[in-house]
């Protein structure tokens, strides 16, 4: 079950929308919800930049940054409650996104955030790839929200990338929840003759078969391309309207990820449904 979401609280164009899709999902599951904003830097981080001389305006920036965090907060919950979110609550945390994210994630059940804005003013160098960065190094899921997502109706019609992989394992049972509530699920294998050894001799029947036990509506679609694996499942992500896409995620430095072709950035940064990502 699903029964505390944390969401990223930045106060970013991209923020509406995944608010929506936490909304939601909140609502589905009768579920907390917890928004988590952060001053972008901790004490430590700040003494050291700043030095001894600046000890005496460390107080007043400090303040300054607080205060920012809270009208954000402020705003998330005022908008939280506006869609009917029964339990919100509010966090502000000393500390970079990521460290925060991590930190507060492993008292949650699945984490909402944005991708990276492909366009606009630049990020911060240390907030780029957050939704990797926590789906990599957490031992939560993360839900990722496009800035056109959020009015989708989750988890409606659900693809999941099925590759045999232990991440691909740990995608699918968190996804559990939203899988036995989807209108039909489409369990994707690419090119699944490459993988012979995961897959036995009926690719994804297995996999359908435990899926099926758990009350999910389930059916297997195995794309044969030459194309990469990220094209195939958003193909079939457009195809049958899906509104909710579910994968594994693999470090960069993986061999596997090298070998299909950047499945993961690939999903991330082109998918125009919420993207639920564990490793």
């Amino acid at each position: 079950m699903i029964k505390t979401i944390l969401m990223h609280v930045d106060g970013s164009p991209a923020q509406d929308s995944r608010l929506h899709a936490a909304a939601l999902l909140a609502a589905t599951f009768d579920a907390h919800l917890v928004g988590s904003a952060d001053t972008g830097i901790g004490w430590p981080d700040y003494a050291l930049i700043a030095g001894a001389v600046a000890a005496a305006t460390a107080g007043i920036d400090f303040q300054n940054l607080r205060a920012a965090a809270r009208t954000r907060l402020d705003a998330f919950d005022a908008a939280a409650r506006r869609l009917g979110v029964a339990s919100v609550e509010t966090r502000m945390i000393e500390d970079e996104a990521r460290y925060a994210l991590l930190l507060q994630s492993r008292y949650a059940d699945l984490v909402v955030l944005s991708r990276d804005a492909p366009s606009g003013p630049a990020l911060p160098s240390r907030a780029r790839g957050l939704p990797e960065y926590v789906a990599l190094h957490g031992a939560r899921p993360v839900l990722v929200v496009p800035p056109d997502g959020g009015d989708l109706a989750l988890p409606g019609t659900a693809v999941v990338g099925w590759d045999g992989s232990m991440q691909a394992i740990a995608a699918i049972g968190a996804a559990l929840p939203l899988l036995v509530r989807a209108d039909s699920v489409r369990l994707a294998l690419v090119n699944p003759d490459m993988l012979r050894d995961l897959h036995g001799e009926q690719p994804g029947a297995d996999m359908a078969l435990y899926l099926a036990r758990h009350g999910v509506q389930v059916d297997v679609v195995i794309e044969r391309t030459r194309s990469t694996v990220g094209t195939a499942l958003l193909g079939l992500a457009r195809d049958c309207g899906a509104s909710l896409m579910v994968t594994g995620a693999y470090g960069h430095s993986r061999y596997r990820e090298w070998m299909v072709g950047g499945a993961t950035r690939e999903l991330l940064e082109r998918s125009r449904v919420p993207l639920l990502l564990a490793h």
